[in-house]
């Protein structure tokens, strides 16, 4: 399962991307649209935006305690809103209307925090993308993380390669049709990427995924040179990329 997370994924449906090189500095400059969404997140049906992350992390390495993340979650948000949590990850999911409102929320109770704002994602696989395009009624939404190589030029060809995807490597998205993903959704705030993967409520990720390279070498050769460009974040062992953040539970 793991070869699928080695890869991250670029649309051009909702992004247009520029990557401008200029004396070995790379700007990538996202100029994305809000994209209108009728997905499911968890059990409530969102029909405003597309959904935000907001990431609390304790910069001394130490744990949150993520009852107060909770409570913030629980406020009259249009969509139920999600926790997960790694290590000294806290991470907020859901379809936020009053963003900036939220995140002073998160600055009162976490003052000595950094906090991250993702939205607006660079790739975002649906349904639309498969020959059947009905959608679950519910969804489960699963979280990794990772980081980009610390490298500018690997960055911006990684970006690069992504602009085409669905162009050039349709296999890849037949992958997730094959296994059942709703929505994938992939974004980025510096060189951290964020992902997504929404399946059938009660499906089994370990199962479906295995779907996704069965009769289908194209995607495990998009696995393999992704791998270049990507490396795990602050707080993995050596050799581990992607690490799955938990899910917490939120009593409505």
């Amino acid at each position: 399962m793991r070869n699928l997370f080695q890869s991250s994924l670029r649309s051009t449906v909702y992004l247009n991307l520029v990557c401008i090189c200029i004396a070995g500095l790379i700007s990538c400059q996202e100029n994305s649209q809000s994209v209108s969404s009728s997905s499911t997140i968890g059990n409530i049906k969102s029909t405003t935006q597309t959904p935000v992350l907001i990431e609390v992390i304790d910069t001394a390495g130490k744990e949150l305690h993520p009852d107060s993340l909770i409570t913030i979650g629980k406020k009259k948000e249009p969509s139920v809103s999600e926790v997960y949590q790694w290590k000294n990850h806290l991470v907020l999911y859901g379809a936020i209307d009053d963003l900036e409102g939220v995140q002073q929320r998160i600055r009162t109770v976490y003052p000595k925090a950094e906090i991250k704002v993702y939205q607006n994602p660079f790739y975002n696989f649906n349904r639309k993308h498969c020959s059947d395009t009905t959608t679950a009624k519910e969804w489960d939404n699963i979280i990794l993380t990772a980081n980009l190589v610390n490298d500018t030029s690997l960055q911006c060809e990684y970006l690069d390669y992504h602009a085409t995807q669905f162009e050039k490597w349709p296999e890849v998205s037949k992958g997730f049709c094959n296994a059942s993903f709703q929505q994938l959704l992939v974004y980025k705030n510096g060189r951290q990427l964020m992902l997504v993967i929404s399946i059938p409520k009660g499906a089994s990720l370990d199962e479906l995924n295995p779907k996704t390279t069965e009769n289908n070498p194209r995607v495990d050769e998009w696995n393999q040179r992704m791998k270049k460009y990507q490396e795990g974040i602050e707080g993995t062992t050596k050799g581990e990329t992607w690490v799955f953040l938990k899910q917490l539970r939120i009593n409505n």
